[in-house]
């Protein structure tokens, strides 16, 4: 599947005129509790050549093939990606923490990890995963079942809000990253889960036990509070222009690889 992934990469640069300069896995691989139908989530950061940018015509930010399968790519402009992080959009901060890359531009990793921590706002990226939550519970989880896909994303997504609020810094992406902040009946309670997923459908229902139920329902309450004691953060643009304008002169091209 690798060989396969990288080399749509490249039919991607060709097609679309642009360089990509990281791509990497998302979703359930990359969190590292994946399903045996869970598709290949493969996402990618890509530039146009730097003429492109100086045009006042609008262009498309985003890049999406359709899903074959089970591999679905789909990637952003650079410009597109930096103003979301501008916004402490949490998602271009899980890409540059995926343990699953398949293509990288040497030192662009390194830059977006130093601007990252000037761009967390510690309300919005709560607020993200806590709204994440709320759409698979409700105000509070019961005890009715829920596919073993739901469970996981509840888990992470609060797990994720909760390392936000306690540390003021990024959640780390993996759930194995995650778990040192349960308690430690919980943490083998989540790594048995995390076993049978591997072995079960992502639509299999499950029933969380009492105990977990009971973590999730407390944590989503502490959470929530936390949250509202907190103001949103502004964030100059500054930084996030000047990597913006080096990496287009660093990654200028005249022509696509082949």
């Amino acid at each position: 599947m690798r060989n396969r992934i990288e080399q749509k990469l490249k039919d991607i640069e060709r097609e679309y005129q642009v360089k990509i300069l990281y791509s990497c896995e998302s979703g359930s691989r990359a969190w590292q509790f994946p399903s045996p139908d869970s598709d290949f989530d493969v996402r990618f950061i890509y530039v146009h050549n730097r003429n492109a940018y100086w045009s006042i015509a609008e262009k498309e930010d985003h890049i999406s093939l359709p899903i074959v399968d089970e591999l679905d790519i789909y990637g952003w402009d650079l410009r597109k990606v930096l103003q979301l992080m501008r916004k402490s959009n949490a998602t271009p901060f899980e890409w540059m923490q995926s343990p699953i890359v398949y293509k990288e531009k040497e030192g662009f990793l390194d830059g977006l990890h130093n601007l990252a921590p000037d761009y967390l706002d510690v309300r919005v990226s709560a607020c993200h995963y806590m709204g994440m939550v709320r759409k698979l519970t409700g105000e509070e989880m019961t005890g009715a079942p829920l596919t073993i896909k739901a469970l996981f994303y509840i888990i992470r997504s609060l797990l994720s809000a909760k390392w936000n609020l306690d540390t003021r810094g990024i959640a780390p992406l993996t759930i194995d990253d995650l778990l040192c902040i349960l308690p430690e009946a919980l943490q083998q309670h989540v790594k048995e889960l995390v076993l049978f997923k591997a072995t079960a459908k992502e639509k299999q229902e499950v029933a969380a036990s009492d105990l977990l139920k009971n973590y999730i329902n407390a944590t989503i309450a502490e959470c929530n509070a936390a949250i509202s004691g907190l103001e949103k953060r502004n964030t100059s643009v500054d930084k996030l222009d000047a990597f913006f304008i080096k990496t287009l002169q660093e990654y200028d091209y005249s022509g696509i690889e082949r």
